[in-house]
């Protein structure tokens, strides 16, 4: 006979609660997701973050505003006529001056500036 039948044996028993379900799917209304939507498409807006903020997946707002976009319900808001964006060639050089140029106005700083001061002139010069 075997000799392996008469030796003793562990087991062990695992015990296991089971998992909260799944949240239930939320059902929005109509004018909620037209609000968020109008929401998404206004200039500057982070889609992302308008999601997150209303307990709503980033993917499944995007979703919506693609649909909303795409049956002409709704259109992307527009700053009046859209500027031609110009683009400039610049050469790296060895010097403590930098020049920043957006659309038509050129900004020259040294290297002396301080880094809260250009994000105000940047955001000064975003805005015209």
């Amino acid at each position: 006979m075997n000799d392996s039948v008469n030796h003793h044996r562990t087991f062990e028993v695992l015990t296991a609660e089971p998992l909260k379900s799944r949240r239930k799917p939320r059902h929005w209304s109509d004018e909620d997701k037209a609000r968020l939507v109008a929401e998404a498409l206004a200039p500057g807006s982070n889609v992302s973050a308008i999601a997150r903020s209303h307990g709503l997946d980033p993917s499944q707002l995007y979703a919506w505003r693609r649909k909303a976009l795409a049956s002409g319900a709704v259109s992307p808001l527009t700053g009046g006529q859209v500027k031609p964006v110009r683009f400039t060639r610049f050469e790296a050089v060895g010097t403590e001056m930098v020049e920043i140029v957006v659309s038509d106005v050129v900004v020259r700083i040294g290297g002396d500036v301080d880094p809260d001061r250009l994000v105000k002139i940047m955001r000064a010069v975003r805005k015209v």
